[in-house]
């Protein structure tokens, strides 16, 4: 059985660290909220994911010590003060993956799938038309979500720690990009939760008033987490490379007999 291996004094001085970095990222917005009077996303979603495969599980004391020091110095509270959660789980899932904890990582992300899918304010299936065919139809609003679980229970997340531990330019990318993926989707699901829990329900809301907000933010969240996906993958791959050639990234990788990962000559 796997244990998450407790922080040592250089470890939690690097955690410290990276909770700084997070916070400069933290207070730098980028895409506006839908629903939300003044509240946009940061930058900092682009490097949660990141935090993960550099500083596993315990990345999430990362997020959680910027988001609070970004509080501080005024970065507004959106979701009364939990706002460091989906960034939290995204480095969370991440950093098990990253130590083979892959079933572990499964069960977290189906629950909040579930939670996710089940409450009364989601809307699970958004119409849409093009007048052009003649065509309406009802689309499935969290695909991408149930993208990110395929690929999380697929042979590629068992993979990717091997790959990005690896020397392989090309092979680091796909781990990388797998990583991001996941973890991003993750983030945007804990977040969607967050925004009908605190702006839903205990905002007194209508669920069928709040369901409409999801017809707008379905046309919006592909672009907006295909750009992070992107953007982290192209900041992650050199910063990855750059820690583990110079023996920085000490973060536990999972071994390929954890991974159960046969070689290409068997």
């Amino acid at each position: 059985m796997h244990k998450v291996k407790q922080p040592n004094t250089r470890q939690l001085a690097v955690v410290a660290t990276f909770a700084v970095v997070y916070f400069i990222f933290r207070m730098i917005p980028t895409f506006a909220m839908v629903g939300v009077s003044g509240g946009t996303f940061s930058l900092a979603d682009v490097i949660a994911p990141l935090y993960g495969i550099i500083l596993g599980p315990w990345g999430a004391l990362s997020v959680t010590l910027g988001t609070f020091l970004a509080f501080a110095f005024g970065r507004p509270m959106i979701f009364l003060g939990l706002d460091f959660l989906p960034s939290a789980v995204d480095v969370l899932l991440v950093g098990l993956l990253m130590q083979g904890k892959r079933l572990l990582a499964v069960v977290i992300y189906v629950v909040l799938f579930m939670a996710f899918l089940l409450n009364p304010y989601t809307s699970i299936l958004i119409p849409i038309s093009i007048p052009l065919l003649n065509l309406k139809m009802l689309v499935f609003y969290p695909w991408l979500h149930l993208a990110a679980l395929i690929v999380l229970i697929s042979p590629l997340s068992k993979k990717a720690p091997e790959w990005v531990n690896g020397s392989s330019l090309k092979n680091i990318t796909y781990g990388v990009l797998i990583f991001t993926f996941i973890g991003t989707i993750a983030q945007h699901l804990v977040g969607g939760i967050l925004y009908e829990l605190v702006l839903g329900m205990l905002a007194g809301q209508a669920p069928e008033t709040f369901r409409l907000l999801w017809n707008i933010v379905f046309w919006l969240y592909p672009f907006e987490r295909g750009f992070l996906i992107g953007l982290s993958t192209v900041i992650g791959v050199p910063l990855v490379k750059a820690l583990r050639s110079s023996g920085l990234l000490n973060q536990p990788i999972a071994k390929k007999s954890d991974l159960n990962v046969k070689s290409p000559t068997g």
